[in-house]
């Protein structure tokens, strides 16, 4: 079965919506800056990649597009921000199912690394200082990691099968490879797929500190932060964000007038079993993943043209990423293009996945590979190959991976073609 992707949506550090999103990426563009959500004068890193208001910017994210004002109080922001996303990939997509049959055929699939911190840290706080009688009743239903996908299917009635991968920064390719999994055994004939995460706070800005994983040098200049593959770079920056993907049989898809985006080729998933945070320095666990997302899609290492890396900016990553691409594709020079876009929009963690898969997707359609911001002076191992550094540039694309890594040693990775 042909599964082709007929529908995206977006909101990211770069603006929201998927056209914003791309314009932004392609013509070089940081969505980084100094944090705004809490003081973060005490912490090592003080930058995030935040998604900007309505107030902010003209594609700013505005929920009361979508969700009423009482509702917003209901729900924790990563919630609003899958809500928004998901709407404009089921427009894009035309998909709103009227039957019975149609909304029971319909799957949800939203994953989060994290879930609802933001309501979870708020509801610490309010225990102990005021108690638990002062408790909203829907402070668990604000937090609980299932329910983007669940609020999502509620707002548009999908009774199909529902399901919230939470894979640390993998989570979202897992959410689409589920979805593709549940289209081919025919439990579902659409599938909403793809990711949410919202938690810029001082917590976890303390927390990922202390692992020493966030970026702490580049506080007076945000944008230069995050820089995957380049020598200088000294850790992540954290995003927040959502993109959701509209996945149906490409039969489906025609028979309903809807038009294919892109064809899902193949998937794959591994893990590492090698440390809960690192990955193995010659990435034997991402190659696993790369190489049965290469047998499902039935093509060769060499068929692929362009990789979205997962490379976050972190040192053993980015190096252990590199070691897997190697080991997979060898030495292929500049014959084979690798960019990471975290560079523009930080690590949306669980939604890092999707929106990097969709990344893909545009690059596919456009002919043009995104760049790899403040690659000044990449790695000896990587500059072999097409770093795509700093300034986007045009190819011709058949094949294009999207790989996504996490805390726990998950590996996933996504290959998209064209639909023909």
């Amino acid at each position: 079965m042909r599964i082709v992707v007929t529908g995206m949506g977006v909101v990211s550090p770069l603006g929201v919506g998927t056209n914003r999103f791309w314009e932004q990426l392609i013509a070089s563009k940081s969505g980084i800056r100094a944090l705004s959500r809490f003081d973060g004068g005490d912490q090592a890193c003080q930058i995030a990649g935040e998604v900007p208001g309505i107030d902010e910017d003209e594609f700013g994210f505005d929920a009361s597009a979508v969700i009423s004002r009482r509702d917003q109080k209901r729900m924790d922001l990563f919630i609003h921000y899958a809500l928004v996303a998901a709407k404009e990939a089921l427009t894009q997509a035309g998909w709103a199912p009227e039957t019975d049959e149609e909304r029971e055929d319909t799957a949800t699939i939203i994953a989060s690394g994290v879930g609802g911190f933001l309501s979870m840290k708020r509801a610490t706080l309010l225990v102990e200082s005021k108690g638990p009688s002062r408790l909203s009743p829907f402070v668990v239903p604000a937090f609980l990691a299932n329910l983007a996908a669940g609020q999502v299917s509620i707002a548009h009635g999908f009774q199909g099968p529902l399901g919230t991968p939470v894979t640390a920064c993998a989570a979202s390719v897992q959410a689409i490879g589920d979805a593709v999994r549940l289209l081919r055994s025919g439990e579902a004939q659409v599938a909403l797929a793809g990711g949410a995460e919202a938690c810029i706070d001082s917590v976890s800005f303390a927390g990922f500190s202390a692992a020493r994983a966030l970026s702490s040098g580049f506080n007076g200049d945000p944008a230069k932060a995050s820089r995957p593959f380049d020598r200088d770079r000294d850790g992540f920056v954290m995003g927040e964000g959502s993109a959701m993907l509209v996945l149906e049989s490409l039969d489906h898809a025609l028979a309903r007038g809807a038009t294919p985006l892109a064809e899902v080729m193949g998937y794959g998933t591994s893990a590492d079993a090698y440390h809960v945070t690192a990955s193995p320095p010659d990435g034997s666990g991402g190659q696993k993943a790369m190489r049965k997302a290469l047998k499902q899609a039935g093509i060769e290492p060499d068929d692929i043209d362009y990789i979205n890396a997962h490379s976050t900016s972190t040192p053993i990553g980015d190096a252990a990423e590199i070691a897997g691409i190697q080991a997979v594709f060898g030495d292929r020079g500049k014959d084979l293009a690798i960019s990471s876009t975290k560079s523009a929009t930080g690590h949306l963690l669980g939604a890092a996945g999707a929106i990097e898969a969709i990344a893909a997707i545009m690059a596919l359609r456009e002919g043009i590979l995104p760049p790899t911001l403040n690659l000044d002076n990449p790695d000896d191992v990587a500059s072999q190959y097409e770093l795509v550094a700093n300034t986007a540039k045009e190819k011709e694309l058949d094949y294009v991976m999207s790989n996504g890594f996490g805390f726990g040693g998950v590996n996933a990775s996504l290959i998209f073609g064209k639909p023909n």
